[in-house]
């Protein structure tokens, strides 16, 4: 007996010769997509389907049917290849999986010994699904549970696996799925079927009893264990690997515990409307049972996510020391002998990210450089936060500052700058530790005349940029024009700003990040209040972080509420001056 997966589960597989038995009410078509690290399918010829159902590592089927049997040679892959995502359809216009029995898929090996098995329930107006995908982990394979429904059937499947003419390749697909259609394609090796119930007993199979295979130890973790041309890209791919696989084993916790709650319930509630369960003892029998059933899935659902997390918690303690400084916390020994890098790097650390349930691990917030968005750090007050005003401002231009001696520091000398926008001067205690180094471009913009010059300049800047860059002829910028990328820190945000200048700030925040300039605003949305909704476009265009705990990132797989925490320096620690002061060293020599 396998192992029984819910939805957003995962699994590591002990072998690469695969069998995917696929049973269903009605006929289905069955195809299986090849995608890279990101999930993503290049072409239609990444696509098994009854039209081509064999491709190096898989065949699938060649006509729909109730009951399927793929076969898959995870050895005999591409190494480009990262993901096989296993999808059914329904052939009718009409056609929706919530009127029929769910499906149900099993993973075997090639002796037929059952690895895991997963019922897609749940689903209503889709007609098309991804039951499961096979995907590369540390050296090795792992099964997940996905059942990811589309109600607009196999185009917008196809459109989020990134199928570039997703429409055509689903109508093809379709076509070639139609009786008859089946014997115009290449014949595949998998017994053929006829719409009636198969019989998934193994040819292999024996009458008597076969020991069962030893649970295979988990791989070691390795530090870099990802896909990517250099260590620093293979690092920044594996933590988003831990960060997708903590999001969908919590996913199928909670899952699990959703489904768990709504059988007991509609156990209890036959118990307790059937007269005869209220003489003697049979209803006290029935609560009793259903309560244990209740009890058994948590428990094997909780078990998975302990091993999950038991993992990803060793994965993490190899990966954090080799992590460069770009990706470091500010704890880390990389930052005691750090000097200028030669290149960009590839990410950056804004912070850390972390779920309730486990609240030990930390996953790096790693974002991509150069930065796409801006930068809005939060200092108003929210729910969950006791912190006073005071404090809390001081604590999100702590975090600003540390964000943007960062950046400074793990770009190569005079590739990057700093520009503070202090209108009232609030900010001079935590922004001296970048004055005194002399890491700023030049004073900070103080009063409203400040403010007005410094955006006029950037404008111009944004602007000239951007029609270099639009005329092909970046070589016709004017001579001893700074071409290193500008942050912009802005603090205590609108204070200090009229009209005209809360335009050129839209205009920065939309248009800067193209032409090399990112803002970096600390500010109180609150205190923007009176300028209406006017902002509103300002404010979703940036990135917000807190400088305390709190819950607002949504990670892109399902969509969790992650607890997000920033990036500081210890308290009482010199890093941050060793690291300007270093920053500040390297453009002097370099001068």
């Amino acid at each position: 007996m396998g192992v029984e997966l819910v939805r957003g589960q995962n699994h590591p597989l002990p072998r690469t010769r695969l069998e995917i038995l696929i049973s269903a009410e009605v006929p289905v078509l069955v195809a299986a997509a090849l995608g890279d690290e990101g999930g993503r399918v290049r072409d239609g010829q990444g696509i098994a389907h009854p039209g081509a159902p064999v491709l190096a590592g898989v065949e699938v089927p060649n006509a729909t049917a109730a009951g399927h049997r793929l076969s898959a040679d995870l050895g005999a892959l591409s190494e480009a290849v990262h993901r096989v995502t296993v999808l059914l359809a329904l052939p009718g216009p009409a056609a929706r999986f919530g009127a029929t029995a769910a499906p149900r898929v099993t993973v075997t090996d090639a002796d037929g010994t059952e690895i895991v098995g997963f019922t897609l329930a749940g689903l209503d107006a889709e007609s098309a699904v991804v039951a499961l995908e096979l995907y590369r982990r540390q050296g090795g394979w792992k099964v997940r549970a996905v059942g990811q429904g589309y109600a607009e059937g196999l185009t917008a499947l196809l459109a989020d696996l990134g199928l570039p003419g997703a429409r055509e390749a689903a109508e093809a697909i379709h076509e070639a799925a139609r009786p008859g259609a089946a014997q115009a394609a290449a014949p595949a090796k998998t017994r053929p079927s006829d719409g009636g119930p198969v019989d998934y007993t193994h040819p292999g199979r024996q009458a008597s009893p076969r020991l069962q295979p030893q649970p295979q130890p988990q791989p070691q973790p390795i530090a870099g264990d990802a896909a990517g041309w250099s260590m620093e890209e293979r690092l920044y791919n594996q933590v988003w690997g831990m960060f997708e696989d903590l999001a969908r084993s919590t996913a199928a916790l909670r899952s699990a515990a959703d489904f768990a709650a709504a059988r007991l319930d509609r156990e209890l509630d036959a118990a307790l409307a059937d007269p005869r369960a209220r003489i003697g003892g049979a209803g006290e029998a029935a609560r009793k049972a259903a309560q244990a059933k209740h009890d058994e899935l948590m428990g094997r659902a909780q078990a998975a996510h302990d091993r999950d997390l038991a993992q990803l918690t060793a994965e993490a303690k190899v990966v954090e020391p080799a992590l460069p400084a770009a990706y470091a916390r500010w704890d880390s020994p990389v930052w005691q002998g750090h000097r200028m890098p030669t290149e960009v790097p590839h990410a950056v650390r804004l912070g850390d990210l972390h779920l309730p349930e486990a609240a030990s691990l930390r996953i790096p917030m790693l974002v991509r450089l150069p930065l796409e968005r801006g930068l809005w750090v939060d200092s108003g007050a929210t729910p969950a936060d006791l912190t006073d005003t005071a404090e809390r401002r001081r604590l999100a231009l702590d975090v600003a500052v540390a964000l943007a001696a960062r950046l400074l520091a793990v770009h190569p000398v005079g590739e990057f700058s700093v520009e503070v926008v202090d209108p009232a001067g609030s900010g001079a205690g935590p922004i001296g530790a970048l004055t005194r180094t002399g890491a700023l471009t030049g004073p900070p913009a103080r009063g409203t005349a400040g403010v007005a010059q410094a955006l006029e300049a950037l404008t111009r800047r944004v602007d000239l940029v951007r029609m270099a860059i639009g005329g092909g002829a970046t070589e016709a910028l004017p001579d001893g024009f700074d071409t290193a990328r500008r942050l912009v820190m802005v603090n205590d945000f609108p204070q200090g700003f009229d009209d005209r200048a809360l335009t050129r700030l839209r205009f920065l925040a939309d248009e800067g990040p193209a032409a090399g300039v990112h803002l970096l605003l600390v500010a109180d949305r609150a205190d923007a209040g009176e300028y209406g909704p006017s902002l509103d476009p300002l404010w979703r265009s940036l990135t917000r972080l807190t400088p305390s705990p709190d819950d607002h990132f949504a990670d892109p797989w399902v969509g969790h509420a992650w607890i997000f925490e920033p990036s500081l320096p210890p308290r009482g620690g010199a890093v941050l001056q060793q690291v300007l002061s270093e920053v500040f060293a390297a453009r002097i020599k370099g001068e």
